[in-house]
């Protein structure tokens, strides 16, 4: 029997093989025949799906696809947007800039608020965030048995390895590989604001987990950004002490990141509240044709609170907390 395919979560609403759903509440195979059509990268699996001949097969060869481009991003046929690339800041972890996570065994792992050793989980609002990676080369299918690496501050927002106080820390970092439907999913807590950058989760794709431990391998590097009307209760709260006046001072379209395009193919989608606690989507088209133009850092790599390599081209880091809190 065929399996009936499954649309992915985007900020827009769902979507298949890179096309908003026509009908959001019907399964896909019901979005009717102008839709199926015009899904170019899945004519096939169409033509199965609805038993349809050879002649059929050409009309929806000639049939454009919709297609959107931004001047950091690469679109396809499929009418998907490459995610873009963005810098792996001043505190990857992977061995780019000196401390590499990427070594340790049971860095592969959902649950990322306690370090790989063990100890407390991080303080803060809980969040289960989920990526699906999307292979553009190959039509806009699921990426199977890619490794994604996924890192970000804490609620204070230090980052462990590298601010002052957690630099023997390894919470907040995880690896899981993509599934049949391209996706990874970690459990982690709501990051803080820091000085000079919006809210946001860094991450690194890569083709499989037996690459993860040479950075060079990556076949993206970007950041999920955060709505700021998610941010604001979760501000007002003690463990976030600060995060509120940094967010203050700054917005998407001034962030030296998202700013190109205000992060619209980077935003997350999110459901939840501060009491019950967060999960969040991102689709994430790669186009493995393209050269990775991020992932690195140029000189080195600082601890935060020093001097600090500048990032490339999606910008630098931002600069978080040299200390934890008293």
């Amino acid at each position: 029997m065929t399996r009936i395919p499954e649309p992915v979560s985007t900020p827009e609403g769902p979507a298949y093989e890179g096309r908003l759903l026509d009908r959001p509440e019907e399964e896909v195979v019901d979005q009717g025949i102008a839709f199926d059509l015009g899904t170019l990268v899945s004519r096939r699996g169409v033509m199965s799906l609805l038993g349809l001949g050879t002649g059929a097969a050409v009309l929806a060869a000639c049939t454009p696809s919709g297609s959107s481009t931004t001047a950091s991003s690469t679109a396809s046929a499929s009418g998907l947007t490459e995610i873009p690339d963005e810098t792996a800041g001043p505190y990857p972890g992977d061995g780019s800039n000196g401390p590499d996570v990427l070594e340790e065994s049971g860095i592969v792992r959902r649950d990322i608020r306690s370090s790989i050793e063990g100890g407390d989980p991080v303080a803060g609002v809980p969040l289960d965030f989920t990526f699906t990676v999307l292979d553009m080369a190959n039509g806009g299918v699921p990426m199977v048995g890619a490794a994604v690496y996924a890192w970000h501050c804490n609620a204070a927002g230090l980052y462990s390895m590298y601010s002052d106080g957690v630099t023997e820390e390894t919470w907040l970092r995880g690896v899981q590989v993509t599934d049949e439907n391209g996706e990874v999913t970690f459990t982690s807590v709501m990051p803080g604001c820091y000085t000079g950058r919006w809210t946001h989760i860094h991450f690194e794709v890569y083709p499989s987990v037996d690459d993860i431990e040479d950075s060079s391998k990556a076949i993206a590097t970007s950041q999920m950004a955060f709505p700021q009307n998610v941010l604001d209760p979760v501000y007002e709260l003690a463990d976030y002490d600060g995060s509120a006046s940094n967010l203050a001072q700054l917005s998407l379209a001034s962030d030296n990141v998202f700013g190109d395009d205000s992060g619209v193919h980077q935003m997350g989608a999110f459901k939840g509240s501060v009491d019950a606690g967060y999960t969040s989507t991102l689709t994430v088209p790669i186009d493995t044709t393209t050269e990775p133009t991020a992932g690195t850092m140029a000189g080195g790599g600082g601890a935060p609170g020093g001097d600090r390599p500048e990032g490339g081209p999606g910008g630098d880091g931002g600069e978080p907390p040299s200390a934890p809190p008293s």
